[in-house]
């Protein structure tokens, strides 16, 4: 395989493109005196392949890491094409298990039976699951005059379930001693298309309140009652416009629309707040469940660990162990290791994404120095 290590002194020499969404991306090359007048960026020191073609597709949730990774790769790869196109993590593994796509982009752990269906892609390999970039999940939440607000799993869990209905219900009130609390509607948003994002709170409500959470951890939302939005966006906007509301979107829209979000009380001596650094914590409370080559994080829901936020997205990038395509996994191989790279995860704090804990993400370089 030919690499070569472009540094912060150097780019390539062709223009190529990075595609994500519909949104293009012109190369870096030269273009005259106007070009170099502008400002430039520092090249990332990455070791290029020396050109192709690397097509992926899937998760949403990881599109804005996806743009920020690929204009950077760009910067010192021109001659390598990148494409990502933002289809939703069921579109993302069907599109890689029919040969359309080099990786996929999921929000979950592909299951035994997605793994079989990807035996004649890999031509006799199989697909494994690399974790590349987490999120917190934040619960947001429209209350007049109350900030600060906690909540535990089973009280979470009650509230989605639409059996908490008043703000000022005891429950709550208990934990939030001293806050004064209205006696207000309490109206439950979730998401009304599948999702990895009502899975994963799926999972964590069913791990740390299984007693409280009857439903299966699943993309679609099957709890009681409530109001329903498609998309982060929407049900992120409608819990602003409407009092008394409460959401689960990823943690950037409650940044973007200054929405108050939920403290969770965990067992740990303060009650943790979403951010880029308490989800990565969360990520480092998690176990490699997956076997061989494949990285799959099993989550420990019921984490007293101090700082540690415990609903937490992790989106995977989906590629053959073995039995690659010849003519993309040279540059494959570059851009993971890049994305995986200390670097790359650094650029992830500044657009509201959870950089991968070293231990794990020494674990996935290993395994894509490996694929073949």
């Amino acid at each position: 395989m030919q690499f070569r290590r472009v540094g912060r002194a150097g780019r390539g020499r062709a223009a190529a493109s990075v595609v994500v969404g519909a949104l293009l991306l012109a190369g870096c090359g030269s273009h005259g005196a106007d070009d170099a007048a502008a400002p430039k960026e520092p090249v990332p020191d990455i070791a290029c392949a020396e050109g192709g073609q690397v097509r992926g597709s899937g998760s949403t949730a990881q599109q804005n890491a996806m743009s920020r990774w690929m204009q950077q790769y760009q910067l010192a790869c021109p001659e390598v094409q990148l494409v990502y196109n933002p289809l939703g993590s069921g579109a993302g593994v069907a599109q890689f298990q029919r040969g359309a796509s080099a990786f996929g982009g999921t929000d979950e752990a592909l299951s035994p039976e997605d793994v079989e269906g990807t035996r004649e892609v890999c031509s006799g390999g199989q697909a494994i699951d690399l974790p590349m970039v987490g999120g917190p999940i934040a619960i947001g939440y429209n209350v007049p005059g109350v900030t600060g607000l906690v909540l535990d799993a089973p009280t979470l869990a009650r509230i989605f379930d639409s059996r908490i209905t008043r703000w000022n219900d005891p429950s709550i009130q208990r934990l939030n001693p001293g806050k004064k609390l209205p006696d207000l509607a309490v109206v439950p948003f979730h998401r009304t298309d599948d999702s990895g994002t009502t899975q994963n709170l799926n999972a964590y409500l069913k791990g740390a309140a299984p007693t409280r959470w009857p439903y299966p951890a699943g993309k679609k939302w099957q709890a009681r009652g409530g109001e329903s939005a498609s998309g982060s966006d929407e049900v992120s906007s409608t819990v602003i416009r409407t009092d008394g509301a409460i959401g689960y979107f990823e943690l950037s829209f409650a940044v973007k629309r200054k929405i108050d979000t939920v403290r969770i009380a965990t067992g740990a001596a303060e009650p943790v707040a979403p951010s880029t650094t308490s989800a990565s914590v969360g990520i480092a409370e998690a176990k490699i469940a997956g076997t061989g080559k494949d990285l799959t994080l099993r989550f420990d829901y019921e984490t007293s660990a101090e700082g540690a936020y415990p609903i937490v997205l992790v989106t995977y990038e989906i590629v053959c162990d073995t039995g690659n395509r010849a003519d993309t996994l040279p540059a494959l191989k570059s851009f993971l290791t890049y994305t995986a790279s200390e670097e790359g995860q650094e650029q992830l704090h500044s657009i509201h994404y959870a950089p991968l804990p070293d231990s794990v993400a020494t674990e996935v370089r290993e395994v894509v120095s490996s694929l073949s």
